[in-house]
């Protein structure tokens, strides 16, 4: 950390969170989006792009965030289930 003495602007040159570029941060939302989605136009915005965003945000090595999958998976697997479960009856 610079003193008193020293020229202000020093110190920027030590911060890692320092850029240039317009890019914004990496923890601002939409940045766990993967490269295919963006280029479909998706972003945090939409319903489909906030779930692939919530989605890719999840880290495997914590474990509310596994039963946070899991729970996700229930979810949008349980009406699946149920829609072939009504046809198979349909048909037998």
């Amino acid at each position: 950390m610079p003193g008193p003495d020293r020229d202000a602007l020093e110190w920027y040159d030590e911060d890692p969170d320092d850029h240039d570029d317009e890019t914004e941060p990496a923890w601002f939302p939409g940045h766990h989006l993967p490269e295919h989605a963006r280029a479909m136009g998706l972003t945090h915005q939409v319903p489909e792009g906030a779930l692939l965003d919530f989605a890719g945000s999840l880290d495997g090595a914590k474990p509310l965030h596994r039963f946070t999958a899991w729970m996700l998976l229930v979810v949008f697997g349980l009406p699946v289930l149920f829609t072939v479960m009504r046809i198979w009856y349909a048909l037998t």
